[in-house]
């Protein structure tokens, strides 16, 4: 099982644009010492609003590259419908290319939706924005010369798209959220699933990774192209108590703003709690806990390829994200391996 970490640069609590320089550099920071500690992969996503600093996910992976060596370095969700499919190839390819072959894209529609209006699309074509580029940034990936045409983007009459990546198939995962055509469609295109799960119990998602996996093998795609990857909310200390402890003050005013947006009530310690306990979404604890609970999410699930942490909304200070990384990599990982070789 690949295990690593996903990154929204958060700004929170940051109210100095100034300051926004230090964060970035923190990131990069973390995403090499990351590295030197053993994780596999980093994961950058995209949003367009003042809380998070990760509006062009490729120029920090870039930066991160030339700072790295072995980790692999892929989007968390690049927002593919709001988005140039041919610049999306091109960024990446060329981050391919700074990395030696350490790219990778995690393609979705995001959870937020300040980028349809931004770029200038319609929210009502949600759905279908989002099938004809993935369409288009498949068909890139797979051949250098395309003829295409669509509803959202000029054709492309017998256009070759360069760069090409070191990778000959730069892998594309399909990240998705709890609606079951999404994981209909990664299993039929036999792309590999993330899946971004950050409350409620995990196993519960057993249903919908039944779906990707029975649509892929009826669309003839062996059972080893059909990973499956859980993206959930997760920081590592030493102890339970005190990684529950360290996490929760930031953890509940985030959710708490956010849900004053979408309409959930605030937050509580009696349902972190319980999101912290043996079935809930967050992989909040000691090296021992959390890597117990990802095996048990693996086993509920029918077996999971690969893990990410999400662990800087809560605005913890960067010693502390460190420690956590550094925990992940010398006590969790060897943790996991030894229960699932």
């Amino acid at each position: 099982m690949e295990i690593g970490i996903d990154s929204f640069a958060a700004a929170m609590f940051n109210d100095k644009a100034t300051k926004n320089a230090d964060i970035i550099s923190n990131l990069l920071e973390r995403i090499e010492y990351a590295d030197k500690a053993g994780l596999d992969v980093f994961g950058i996503g995209e949003h367009h609003r003042k809380e998070f600093l990760d509006s062009s996910p490729t120029m920090i992976l870039a930066a991160a590259a030339a700072r790295t060596k072995r980790i692999r370095l892929t989007s968390a969700v690049t927002v593919i419908s709001a988005a140039d499919p041919v610049r999306v190839f091109q960024n990446f390819a060329t981050l391919d290319l700074i990395s030696n072959g350490r790219a990778e894209i995690v393609a979705g529609r995001g959870s937020f939706v300040e980028a349809y209006p931004l770029f200038g699309y319609k929210l009502e074509d949600y759905d279908s924005l989002f099938a004809e580029k993935l369409d288009l940034l498949l068909k890139i990936r797979d051949n250098e010369t395309i003829t295409w045409s669509g509803k959202f983007r000029a054709p492309l009459h017998s256009q070759s798209i360069y760069p090409r990546p070191v990778q000959s198939s730069m892998p594309i995962w399909l990240g998705v959220g709890g609606t079951p055509q999404s994981f209909v469609r990664a299993g039929i295109l036999g792309l590999p699933l993330m899946v971004a799960i950050i409350g409620g119990e995990t196993h519960r998602f057993r249903p919908l990774i039944d779906l990707y996996r029975e649509a892929g093998e009826k669309a003839g795609h062996s059972p080893d192209r059909l990973k499956v990857g859980l993206h959930s909310i997760g920081y590592v200390g030493n102890t339970t108590k005190e990684a529950t402890n360290d996490f929760y003050p930031g953890y509940a005013e985030v959710f708490t703003k956010i849900g004053r947006e979408r309409g959930w009530p605030p937050v509580t310690r009696t349902q972190y709690d319980a999101q912290t306990g043996p079935t809930g979404a967050l992989l909040i604890g000691g090296p021992e806990e959390v890597a117990e609970k990802i095996v048990r999410h693996s086993e509920a699930l029918g077996g999971v390829s690969r893990v990410t942490f999400q662990m800087d909304q809560a605005a913890l200070p960067q010693d502390k994200l460190l420690q956590s990384i550094e925990l992940i990599g010398k006590r969790l990982i060897p943790l996991v391996n030894q229960h699932t070789k």
